[in-house]
């Protein structure tokens, strides 16, 4: 009953071998040319405002406008590969199914491409 796990710990001592080796190795191996500007925070290209700001000032909705439109397609991405890797199981209650979900994205895609969310001006 073991045998059948062992290939999956060994790709997880792999993974956690080569994850481990990449984070120790690299400040060696990776190029030492510090700058002030490599130095300060990154606030996803916001401009930094030379006073401080209470509570962190405030950010664009399209910043969170695009973290949903990622979640939203990267969930139907999960949902869409196990389909398409047992299509022929399924049979049709699937193909209605799918054809469902991918309707409803397709909704909320038409949505933000109506609502301007894709514009980046």
């Amino acid at each position: 009953m073991l045998d059948l796990y062992v290939p999956l710990i060994v790709m997880f001592a792999l993974a956690a071998a080569f994850g481990l080796f990449s984070v120790t190795a690299a400040p060696f191996i990776g190029p030492r040319r510090y700058n002030r500007a490599k130095l300060d925070a990154y606030e996803c290209g916001i401009e930094p405002s030379p006073q401080p700001i209470a509570g962190g000032g405030r950010i664009p909705v399209a910043y969170y406008l695009t973290a949903m439109l990622f979640i939203l397609f990267d969930i139907e991405m999960v949902f869409l590969y196990p389909f398409a890797v047992n299509i022929d199981a399924l049979g049709l209650f699937g193909l209605v199914e799918i054809v469902l979900f991918v309707a409803t994205v397709a909704f909320a895609y038409a949505y933000v491409w109506r609502r301007g969310g894709l514009d980046w001006s």
